[in-house]
């Protein structure tokens, strides 16, 4: 993956959906519930705050995060056959420890 996310930005690589319910039951590709959870692959250099300056962001490459389902302006490219997602720092509900 070669993109460089600018500003507050970050490239999420979403975890793959799950094959089976919690039952057992293999699911079709229709059924498949859309995760919201996924790794940080790339930041950007961090927010631009109304003096100027730059303030770093929360998060880094190899977190592992959760994000909201409906994201303002996020985009989502396929690569490589995973799922990636350039979304604002904003979006991110939290880092999972």
């Amino acid at each position: 993956m070669n993109i460089r996310p600018l500003y507050d930005r970050v490239v999420v690589r979403r975890n793959e959906e799950e094959a089976t319910s919690a039952g057992g039951i293999v699911l079709t590709s229709s059924a498949k519930e859309v995760q919201n959870r996924g790794e940080i692959v790339a930041v950007g250099d961090g927010a631009v705050l109304e003096s100027g300056e730059l303030r770093a962001l929360q998060v880094k490459v190899g977190d592992k995060v959760i994000f909201a389902q409906h994201m303002h302006g996020a985009i989502t490219i396929e690569e490589d056959g995973a799922d990636y997602i350039i979304m604002s720092e904003r979006d991110i509900a939290g880092v999972i420890a």
